[in-house]
C-alpha cells in the first residue's frame, strides 16, 4: 500500500514585526487587551511589493531542502491562499514557474484558515491513488492587505507568512486520516463582503477588508473542533493518549487551549505559535509545523494532529505519522 508521508518542512515570516505596543499607536487598544483575549504579542507584516507568491518561494525552497530532493522532483503543486497576488493565474502556477517546474498540475485552494488541510488533504490523494509521487504543499497569505487597520477588532488578530510541506509516496505510514468540513449558511459571521463579481468598485478603491462577528466565531470554532477530535479518533480507532502532538491552526490561544483539554493534552504537547505569530489563516499550521519539526520536538514516528477553523465557515482535520 502506497502512503503519502511529509519528507520536509519549510517556512517563512516577513522580517517586519508588528507588536501591539506598535498597534496601541494606530487604533484604540492595548496590549494587555489583545493578550487576554487573544495571547497574541506581535505579528510579521509584508512590507509593500512583498507578495504571497514571494514568501511562498522562500517557504517552498526550505522544504524541498529539508527533503532532500530537487525542486524539478516535485511533480504537484496544491497551494492554499486566501490572499493571492492575482485573479488569475493561480499562484500555485506562479510558483511553479520560479521553481523551475513545467507540465505537472499547479493549483490553488480557497479555505482561509482551514486551506492547508484541505490542501494536503487533497494531494494526499493524489499520491494514495499514484498520479503524484512528489507533492508540494503550500499554505501563504498577505492578510494585511485585506484589513482595515482602523478597526481594532480585527486589525490585532492577522499576520503574514508562509509553510510548506514535501508530501512523497511511501512504503511507511505517512498521512492516516483527512476529514473536512464546511457549512455555507454562517458566511457572514467571517467573510470580506465584496469581490470581483460583487462590489468590485470597493475592491479597486482598496476596501474589501474583514467583517467579523468575534463572539460568534468563537463559539463556533471551540464546538466545531471539539467535533472534528472526535470524528478523527474514532475513525482511525485511537484513545486520546495516542496523540503526541497538537498543531492547531493559530487564530487565538483560548480556542487552542480548549481543544488541548478535548484530548485531555498538556499544553507543552501543543505547539503555539500564535503569540508570535497572530493569525497567519492557511499558513498557520505549517509554519507551526515547521518550526516544531526544526527545533526538535515532533520526531520522527510520532503521531500528530493538524486541525483548523475558518471563514466559510470550513473545518478540517489531519492525522498523521510523522
Amino acid at each position: 500500500m502506497t502512503f503519502a508521508r511529509i519528507a520536509g518542512t519549510g517556512s517563512y515570516l516577513p522580517d517586519n514585526i508588528v507588536t501591539n505596543r506598535d498597534l496601541e499607536q494606530r487604533v484604540d487598544t492595548s496590549d494587555q487587551w489583545i493578550r487576554e483575549r487573544t495571547g497574541i504579542e506581535q505579528r510579521h507584516i509584508a512590507p509593500a511589493g512583498q507578495t504571497t507568491v514571494d514568501l511562498a518561494e522562500q517557504a517552498a525552497l526550505r522544504a524541498i531542502e529539508a527533503a532532500g530532493i530537487k525542486s524539478t522532483d516535485i511533480d504537484l503543486i496544491v497551494f492554499a491562499t486566501t490572499t493571492p497576488d492575482k485573479v488569475f493565474p493561480s499562484c500555485a502556477c506562479i510558483l511553479q514557474a520560479r521553481l523551475g517546474i513545467q507540465g505537472s498540475p499547479a493549483f490553488d485552494i480557497q479555505a482561509v484558515c482551514s486551506g492547508f488541510v484541505y490542501a494536503l488533504a487533497t494531494a494526499e490523494k493524489f499520491i494514495r491513488t499514484g498520479t503524484s509521487k512528489k507533492a508540494l504543499v503550500i499554505g501563504a497569505e498577505v492578510f494585511s492587505r485585506i484589513l482595515n487597520w482602523e478597526d481594532r477588532t480585527t486589525c490585532v488578530l492577522f499576520g503574514d507568512g508562509a509553510g510548506a510541506v514535501v508530501l512523497e509516496a511511501s512504503e511507511e505510514t505517512g498521512v492516516l486520516s483527512t476529514h473536512l468540513h464546511a457549512d455555507g449558511r454562517y458566511e457572514e459571521l467571517l467573510h470580506v463582503p465584496c469581490g470581483v463579481a460583487n462590489d468590485f468598485d470597493a475592491v479597486k478603491a482598496g476596501k474589501a477588508f474583514v467583517e467579523m462577528k468575534g463572539n460568534e466565531v468563537f463559539k463556533m470554532a471551540v464546538n466545531t473542533l471539539g467535533r472534528i477530535v472526535d470524528e478523527t479518533l474514532s475513525a482511525n480507532q485511537m484513545e486520546k493518549s495516542d496523540i503526541d502532538w497538537l498543531v492547531p491552526h493559530q487564530a487565538n490561544l483560548r480556542i487552542i487551549k480548549a481543544t488541548a483539554k478535548k484530548l485531555d493534552m498538556a499544553m507543552d504537547q501543543v505547539v503555539v505559535t500564535v503569540n508570535r505569530h497572530g493569525n497567519t489563516s492557511a499558513a498557520s499550521i505549517p509554519l507551526a509545523l515547521d518550526e516544531a519539526v526544526r527545533d526538535g520536538r515532533i520526531q520522527r514516528n510520532q503521531v500528530v494532529l493538524l486541525e483548523a477553523f475558518g471563514g466559510g465557515f470550513t473545518w478540517g482535520s489531519a492525522l498523521l505519522r510523522y
